[in-house]
């Protein structure tokens, strides 16, 4: 089993290294002159006041959040473990926000594939405020697991009115730290529903970029809706297929379908053959 680290990576002086190893004519005494930079990026660079990019409330804030070291650290469970020396595989509970950043040290691109089944937002998930501070007692008291000092859990319902900004700033600071564990050819798979499926699109184009999005991929959930439904009833879902950097070797490999599933193969005449989505697609 890979040994963790208990600190965290900083991202912020390794983006500053990457940039000065690219750029050193734009530091002085070891700061970023953004004048200068503008200057060498040339036409490059965005100059108008109105420009198409998506933003929400405290978008700023979840990026500082993705760059602030954790304030926790990785306890070892060894009675609870099987196999503590020899096992290949690592199971860690917590906060999600606070692991992603301890992972940063140890599994820095090297993850090559990630799944993530997010709160759908459907006015029924809990979705707790991170604390820029200090994210992890926020967590444990959000969480009940220390007093909450009358803090009171509740769901993120429409009428809160941060309805899919709450959602979005729980959200991005997370995806910002996942691509940093994926390898260069590595896919991040992602279940969503209708309630956020446009926003988490827009999210991932910005974090990955829109060329490394591979599709969408549609699955039955259920083979009908409710009759009483006043609206159009969904029986889909989504898969959000993102790769860190489809130009590099990434390949992706379907499966067969079987018939004694639950969701066979729709057209029985079909043949069954396997799917390679190759690079650079």
């Amino acid at each position: 089993m890979t040994n963790l680290t208990g600190n965290t990576k900083d991202l912020v002086a390794e983006n500053i290294s990457k940039i000065k190893e690219i750029f050193p004519e734009v530091f002085c005494e070891d700061k970023i002159d953004f004048d200068r930079l503008q200057e060498v990026l040339g036409r490059y660079v965005e100059d108008k006041e109105e420009r198409y990019r998506f933003e929400w409330n405290g978008k700023s804030r979840s990026i500082k959040l993705a760059q602030t070291p954790s304030t926790g650290t990785l306890r070892p469970c060894k009675e609870e473990s099987k196999n503590w020396d020899t096992t290949g595989n690592l199971y860690i509970e917590g906060d999600n926000l606070e692991v992603l950043k301890l992972l940063q040290k140890t599994y820095h691109n090297k993850v090559k594939m990630i799944y993530i089944d997010p709160p759908y937002n459907t006015g029924k998930d809990f979705i707790y405020p991170d604390n820029y501070r200090d994210n992890l007692q926020n967590y444990l008291e959000m969480t009940r697991q220390i007093d909450d000092n009358g803090k009171k859990i509740s769901t993120n319902s429409e009428a809160s009115g941060r309805y899919h900004t709450d959602w979005l700033n729980m959200m991005y600071p997370r995806l910002r730290l996942a691509r940093n564990l994926l390898t260069d050819d590595g896919v991040i798979f992602i279940s969503i529903d209708d309630n956020e499926v446009d926003n988490l699109k827009k999210i991932c184009n910005e974090v990955f970029g829109e060329e490394n999005f591979v599709g969408i991929i549609t699955w039955s959930k259920k083979r009908k809706g409710s009759f009483l439904s006043k609206r159009i009833v969904s029986t889909t879902e989504y898969l959000i297929v993102v790769a860190k950097n489809l130009n590099s070797n990434c390949y992706l490999y379907g499966g067969s379908p079987d018939d004694n599933e639950s969701q066979p193969i729709i057209k029985r005449t079909n043949s069954i053959t396997e799917l390679t989505i190759k690079k650079g697609l």
